[in-house]
Formats: C-alpha cells, structure tokens, sequence
C-alpha cells in the first residue's frame, strides 16, 4: 500500500507540472481529492479491512491526504507558453508620462523664494472672511464701491469670500506685536471673469512694519524683487496712486515689449490701520504691496489668456514640466 501511496503523489507531482492555469488546477484537486477522486477512494477501502489493520491503514491515508493537500495548494501557476512568447522589437516602447507642478505653483514658490531671502516669512488664513477683516480694519468704510455686490462674493450675511489676502495681514498683526515682515499667498476672489480676469485668482501680498520704515526702503525692496523674478535689470516706474489701507500709494509699471504695464499696487501702511490693530503710528510705521501671481506668471511664459491656467490641457502644461 505504501508504494501504491507513493506512486498516486508522483503522478500527482507530473500532472502539476502541466498545470497552466487555476482551472486546470481546481481539476486536478477534484482528480485526487474530491468527492469520487482516487484518494477519497481508498477511504473507502476501510470499510473492507481488518479490524487490525484500520488504524494503521487510517493513519497512512490521512498522512497522504495531507500531503497531497500541501502540494496542490503550494503550487505556483506558471504558464509555460510564456516562455516561448515572442517579443516584437519593432513595437513603440511603453512611455511613462511624468508628472509637473503647474504654472502657477511654480510662480508662487519663485516669488516665495524670492521673498524669503529677503526676510520675510510666509503666512495663510481662511478664505471665507467676515466684512471687518476684510475692509473696515483695512480702513474700507461701508460706503466704498468696492463692498457693492458686483465685486464680491458674499455667502452669508456678514460672510464674503476675500477679495484679497490683505486680511491675513489684519489678523497677523492683531496677534503679533510689531515689528513684523510677512507675505500672504492665498486665493482671491472677485466678481470678474474675461480673458484677462477670473473670479478666482492668486495674490501674494507683502507688509514690513518697523520703527524707521519709509518709502525708500518700499522702493528698494520692490525694485530688487522685480529684477530677480525676471532674471535680469527691469525698466521701472512708480507712479502715485490710490488705496484706501495705505498712504501715500503707487502702483509699479515695468516696460515690457515697448510698453509700460503695471505689475504691482504698494504704499506706505495707513495711519489708520495700524490703529485698527492697535500698533501706535507714532512709533512704528510700515509698507505693503500687493501682486497678482497669474499676471506675472502671464508675462514671463507668454501666456495671454488667464483661463489656459484653469483648463487642465495637458498640452499646455506638459510645456512646464522644466520650468522649475
């Protein structure tokens, strides 16, 4: 019985070797060991046998079930047909696409770079902001065209979605005391839309306030940050301006292709709004700015429709993946 044993799990072993694929397997599994296989079989043998030779016969048929077990479920499919598969080297190879940042990412961590090196830290806020932070501390009266629904979004009463990230400069300064140099990258919001404008757009916004800031060092910052981010010596001009959070204002043009385009809004921190948050004008004073990431982004790619920003095409973005 014992060579009989042996001889069923040799074949067993032989009939594996050909076995391609799962079904083939569960095939041979109910061969050997199911419900009229030639193992389960010889289980029926016992009823035959002598009372002496049960257990011992019992005992070598549970040893070969088991071991027959062992071996269906520990084999590995192998379709051997592989081996022999023919490989076409004339085929196109398999490229794999690598991702890019996108434009506007790329600008923004320029810019923040840029920045950095000259000493000021970056800080974000929420988004969703209340009329307080995001004009009357900014010294944005309730008459001022710029609260008129056209221009902002307003979600709940007293709620709109900032129209600029300068109320991250608002809370900041609440909860530090001077002095302090910030920037504020974030998303903005704005009732517009066109080649040139979208509803939701990006702006980084910078503030130094210290004792002894004037508009010199307004100047000399603004004009070394430009120089950087275009790589080379700007043509530029300040030209006076109006905001209500800063006084005096300007605005900076670059000449760009022949022509003046401005870039940026700036100007020395209002009296008013440093009382607003509680800093005394008499000691301390300071400058903000304020600029548009996709603008610049617009001008150093050659880009000239603000939405290609927004559209996911690959074939436009696939043009960046070296711009970093």
């Amino acid at each position: 019985m014992q060579k009989k044993y042996s001889s069923l799990i040799s074949e067993l072993r032989e009939k594996l070797k050909d076995c391609n694929t799962t079904h083939d397997l569960v095939n041979i599994k109910s061969e050997y060991l199911g419900k009229n296989g030639y193992i389960t079989n010889e289980f029926s043998k016992l009823r035959n046998a002598q009372e002496s030779e049960k257990k011992k016969l019992g005992k070598e048929l549970n040893i070969l079930k088991s071991q027959a077990h062992d071996i269906i479920l520990n084999t590995n499919i192998i379709n051997n047909k592989t081996k022999e598969r023919f490989v076409d080297v004339t085929l196109p190879g398999k490229n794999v696409c690598v991702g890019s940042r996108h434009p506007i990412s790329i600008t923004i961590n320029e810019i923040t770079k840029i920045l950095e090196s000259h000493g000021f830290t970056p800080v974000t806020g929420v988004e969703v902001e209340n009329e307080y932070y995001n004009f009357e501390a900014l010294n944005i009266p309730e008459s001022h065209p710029a609260r008129d629904m056209h221009d902002t979004f307003y979600v709940l009463e007293g709620k709109l979605l900032r129209t600029h990230t300068s109320s991250v400069q608002i809370h900041t300064m609440l909860n530090k005391s001077a002095p302090l140099k910030i920037m504020t990258p974030g998303k903005v919001y704005r009732c517009d839309s066109d080649p040139t404008h979208s509803p939701m757009f990006h702006q980084i916004e910078g503030l130094y306030i210290d004792k002894g800031i004037n508009f010199c060092h307004l100047k000399g910052t603004l004009i070394a940050f430009i120089d950087e981010y275009f790589g080379k010596k700007m043509e530029i001009r300040f030209r006076p301006s109006y905001f209500p959070f800063t006084e005096p204002s300007a605005e900076i043009d670059i000449k760009f292709k022949g022509k003046w385009l401005e870039v940026l809004g700036c100007g020395m921190v209002h009296h008013n709004v440093l009382k607003n948050v509680n800093i005394n004008p008499k000691q301390f004073s300071g400058f903000a700015f304020g600029l548009g990431i996709e603008r610049l982004a617009m001008l150093k790619y050659g880009i000239t429709d603000l939405r290609m920003f927004f559209e996911n095409d690959i074939s436009f973005l696939s043009q960046f993946e070296r711009a970093e």
